[in-house]
C-alpha cells in the first residue's frame, strides 16, 4: 500500500504561491546597505519551506532551482556576502520563474526549465560554483576547517508523519548538507508483519552532526514536523560522540557530505503522483478561500436561528387553523424572511476579501516598468482593506494591471522633463479604492503630463474614428482612448503602441457590470476610474412590467421613475422621441419594440419612463407598470443558454417564473443610439433640440 501525497498536493501549491508573494513583497523592502536581517531571514524562510515540501512531493525542479538562491540567501544572512541591487533583481527573477514551475505542475503540465537553467548558472556564477555540479542540487556549505562543533539531534516521529506528506530521507540529506553526518536508525517499534502498515512510521533516528552551523540552521530543516514529531538538539562538543550500541537495536549508515539527494523519496512521490494525478484540478485558478473566523462564527449562528425558527413553524403547520396560530404563522414567515436575509448577506461576506490581494502585485510591477523606462516612480496604496467578491477581483486584475501600466508609460515624464516642467522628479501613481453605495470604485491616479487632447483627436479623425467637423469637448475626446484600435503612440513597444487595450480594458470592466471612465488635465496628471458591483452573484434590482413579461433593472443604474408629460416630448429623426427633463433630453427606449412585444402600452402618457444611465449616459426606459424592489440571485445565461445583446443575466422569482436582468449599455447598443465600440450616442438630442 503506497501513501497518497497527491492529497496534499493542493495545500502544498496554495503555501507556496503564499511564500512567493511575501518573498517578494520582503524583496522590494530590501535596500542594499540598508537590510534588515529580519526581513533576509523571512525571504530564506520562504525559500526553504518550498525547497522542503517541493523535494518532499518529488517536484525536483522546483527543489534544485531553489536550493541554489536559498544558498545564496544563506550567505547574505550570515554576512559572508554583502547584498547588491544585482542579487534582488536576480531573486526577484527567480519569484517569476518559481510561479511558472509551479503554475505549470499544478496544471499537470511539464515545465519549461529553459529561465531557471539560466538563472541558476547566473546564481552559481555569483557563487563561483563549478558548472559541472550544475546537474545536481549545490550542496549549501562544505566541509573545511572551520567544523568546531558537534550536535545530538534525536528524532522520534509520531505514526502518522508519512500522512503529512513528509519524507525523513529528505531531511536527512539536508544535514548531510551542513556538515560531517553519522546516522542512527532505531527500529525496536516495528511490529509483526500482521500489525504493520504502510502508512504508519514506527522508525526514529540520532543524528551527530558536525558543523560550523548555527543551531538554527538545523531546528529549520525540522520545522515542518515540529508538531508531528519529539525533536531534541543538543550540543556535544567539538567530535562525534560514540553511538549508544545498548539503548536500541539499531542500522546505522554513512551519508554523503554533498550532493545528497533522497531518491527514495522522490521515487516514492513521483510514483504516487503518476498514479494519482486525476486528483490535481487542471486550472492554475485559486480553488479555496481563507475565511476569519468571526465570518464562520457569524454563519453558524445564522442557521442556528434559521433552525429555530423552523421548528416553530413545523410546530404550527402540526396544529389546527385559527386566527391565534394565523397569526403565529405570519410572524413566524418575517422571522423566517428576516434569518434567510442575514444568512445570505453573511454566506455572501465569505467570498469577499479585501482588495490588498490585487494591489499587492503592483509594487513589483511598478519597479519593474520604471526601472524599464527609466523613471523615478512612487506608488502610493489606498483603501487595500476595502473588500469585494473574490470572483470580481480575480477579473478586475488584468484592466488595473494595463491601466498602471499605461500610467507608467504615457502618464509619467522622465525625470529631467518633470523638473523642466518645475515638478518633484519622482512621479507618483496612486491605487485607490472605496464604497460608494452598492459599488466599489478603484481609482488610478498619475501626477503626470495628462491626456494630449490635440494629439487624441488627431489620430482619431487620421483613423476616421470621427469627422474634422464634430465639435467635441475635452472629456468627449478623452473617452476615445477606449475605442478599438486606438493609440497615440509613436512607436510601437512591450508596453504600448499595438493599439490594443484600451476598449478591451472597457470591455472587460462592462463584462463586470462595471464602467470605466477618465479624467485628465494637461500637466497635472490623470485619473482612471473604475466602478463596479461588490459581488456578481446577486443585485438589487426593480420589476417592471412590459406587456406580459417582467423585467429587472438594476436598481443602480436607475436616477429616476415618472410619469411622461407629453407636452415636453420631441421628435428627433424618424423614430426617436425624447423628454426635455429640468435642462437636459433623455432618449426614450421602447422595451416593447426592442424585445418585439406584443400588447404592450404604447401611448406615452399612460405609460411609466424609468430614467437609467449607463457610462455617463442617460435614456428613458418605457415600461407599462413599476412592481416591487427585490434582491435577486443572477443566473448566468451564457453559460446556461447563450449571450443574448441587452440582457445581463437571469433570475428565478418567487412564484417561479423566469425574469430577465436588462444590461443598460447592452439597451443602448442594440437600439442603435450608440455607435459599435463608442461610449457616444449617435443623436446629441440636446444640441440638435436646442439649435431648432
Amino acid at each position: 500500500m503506497s501513501i497518497d501525497l497527491s492529497q496534499f498536493f493542493e495545500v502544498f501549491f496554495e503555501e507556496s504561491f503564499e511564500g512567493l508573494d511575501a518573498m517578494e513583497a520582503e524583496l522590494l523592502n530590501l535596500v542594499p546597505g540598508e537590510e534588515d536581517l529580519d526581513t533576509i531571514n523571512t525571504i530564506f524562510r520562504a525559500a526553504h519551506s518550498i525547497k522542503g515540501g517541493s523535494g518532499t512531493f518529488g517536484f525536483s525542479a522546483v527543489a534544485d532551482f531553489t536550493h541554489v538562491l536559498e544558498t545564496l540567501l544563506d550567505q547574505i544572512r550570515e554576512g559572508s556576502r554583502t547584498l547588491t541591487d544585482e542579487h534582488v533583481n536576480l531573486l526577484l527573477k527567480s519569484v517569476d520563474c518559481l510561479r511558472g514551475l509551479l503554475s505549470a505542475l499544478q496544471a499537470e503540465q511539464q515545465p519549461d526549465l529553459s529561465d531557471a537553467t539560466a538563472l541558476r548558472l547566473k546564481f552559481e556564477d555569483i557563487l563561483n560554483i563549478s558548472s559541472r555540479n550544475t546537474a545536481q542540487p549545490v550542496a549549501a556549505t562544505h566541509i573545511d576547517s572551520e567544523l568546531t562543533n558537534t550536535y545530538q539531534i534525536d528524532f522520534k516521529p509520531y505514526s502518522h508523519l508519512f500522512k503529512t506528506g513528509n519524507e525523513p530521507l529528505y531531511m536527512i540529506s539536508e544535514l548531510a548538507e551542513l556538515g560531517e553526518l553519522e546516522t542512527q536508525a532505531f527500529a525496536d517499534a516495528v511490529p509483526d508483519i500482521t500489525s504493520l502498515t504502510a502508512d504508519d512510521c514506527f522508525l526514529s533516528w540520532r543524528f551527530f552532526l558536525n558543523t560550523s552551523k548555527e543551531q538554527t540552521s538545523i531546528k529549520e530543516i525540522f520545522e515542518w514536523v515540529e508538531d508531528d514529531a519529539d525533536i531534541t538538539i543538543t550540543l556535544c562538543g567539538g567530535i562525534f560522540n560514540e553511538p549508544d550500541t545498548q539503548q536500541l537495536e539499531q542500522t546505522t549508515s554513512k551519508v554523503s557530505t554533498s550532493n545528497a539527494t533522497p531518491n527514495n523519496s522522490v521515487q516514492l512521490a513521483s510514483d504516487d503522483k503518476k498514479a494519482n494525478v486525476k486528483t490535481v484540478p487542471a486550472s492554475t485558478e485559486s480553488t479555496s478561500i481563507r475565511v476569519a473566523i468571526d465570518k464562520v462564527d457569524s454563519l453558524i449562528n445564522m442557521v442556528g436561528e434559521l433552525v429555530i425558527t423552523q421548528a416553530m413553524l413545523t410546530q404550527l403547520g402540526e396544529q389546527d387553523v385559527t386566527e391565534t396560530t394565523m397569526t403565529s404563522l405570519q410572524e413566524g414567515l418575517a422571522q423566517l424572511a428576516h434569518n434567510t436575509r442575514d444568512l445570505q448577506e453573511n454566506v455572501m461576506r465569505i467570498r469577499m476579501l479585501p482588495i490588498s490581494f490585487v494591489f499587492s502585485r503592483f509594487p513589483r510591477l511598478v519597479r519593474d516598468i520604471s526601472q524599464k523606462l527609466d523613471k523615478q516612480v512612487e506608488l502610493k496604496l489606498l483603501g487595500e482593506h476595502t473588500e469585494l467578491d473574490k470572483t470580481v477581483m480575480e477579473k478586475i486584475s488584468d484592466p488595473m494591471v494595463h491601466l498602471v501600466r499605461n500610467s507608467l508609460d504615457h502618464g509619467l515624464e522622465t525625470a529631467e522633463k518633470r523638473i523642466a516642467a518645475g515638478k518633484d522628479p519622482i512621479g507618483k501613481v496612486t491605487l485607490n479604492a472605496f464604497h460608494q453605495g452598492g459599488n466599489i470604485v478603484i481609482e488610478i491616479m498619475d501626477d503626470g503630463q495628462g491626456l494630449n487632447t490635440a494629439k487624441i483627436k488627431e489620430k482619431a479623425i487620421a483613423n476616421k474614428l470621427v469627422s474634422n467637423t464634430e465639435e467635441l469637448s475635452d472629456d468627449d475626446i478623452h473617452r476615445l482612448i477606449f475605442l478599438p484600435g486606438f493609440s497615440t503612440a509613436d512607436a510601437v513597444s512591450d508596453l504600448s503602441g499595438r493599439g490594443v487595450g484600451m476598449d478591451v480594458v472597457r470591455r472587460n470592466i462592462e463584462a463586470l457590470s462595471g464602467s470605466v471612465e477618465v479624467s485628465s488635465a494637461a500637466g497635472i496628471g490623470s485619473t482612471f476610474t473604475i466602478r463596479l458591483p461588490l459581488t456578481l452573484a446577486i443585485l438589487d434590482g426593480q420589476l417592471v412590467k412590459v406587456a406580459q413579461h417582467t423585467y429587472i433593472i438594476p436598481l443602480i443604474s436607475i436616477i429616476e421613475s415618472l410619469q411622461i408629460d407629453i407636452s415636453k416630448v420631441s421628435r428627433v429623426g424618424n423614430d426617436l422621441d425624447v423628454l426635455r427633463l429640468r435642462d437636459e433630453y433623455i432618449p426614450i427606449l421602447r422595451l416593447y419594440s426592442i424585445f418585439n412585444h406584443q400588447g404592450a402600452i404604447e401611448i406615452l402618457d399612460k405609460t411609466l419612463l424609468v430614467v437609467v444611465e449607463s457610462d455617463n449616459q442617460k435614456v428613458g426606459l418605457l415600461v407599462d407598470d413599476l412592481l416591487s424592489q427585490q434582491q435577486v440571485v443572477i443566473k448566468s445565461l451564457e453559460a446556461n443558454y447563450q449571450k443574448v445583446d441587452g440582457v445581463s443575466g437571469a433570475t428565478i422569482l418567487g412564484d417561479g417564473r423566469v425574469s430577465l436582468i436588462l444590461d443598460i449599455s447592452g439597451l443602448i447598443k442594440l437600439s442603435g443610439l450608440r455607435k459599435p465600440g463608442s461610449q457616444e450616442l449617435i443623436i446629441d438630442a440636446n444640441a440638435n433640440l436646442e439649435a431648432s
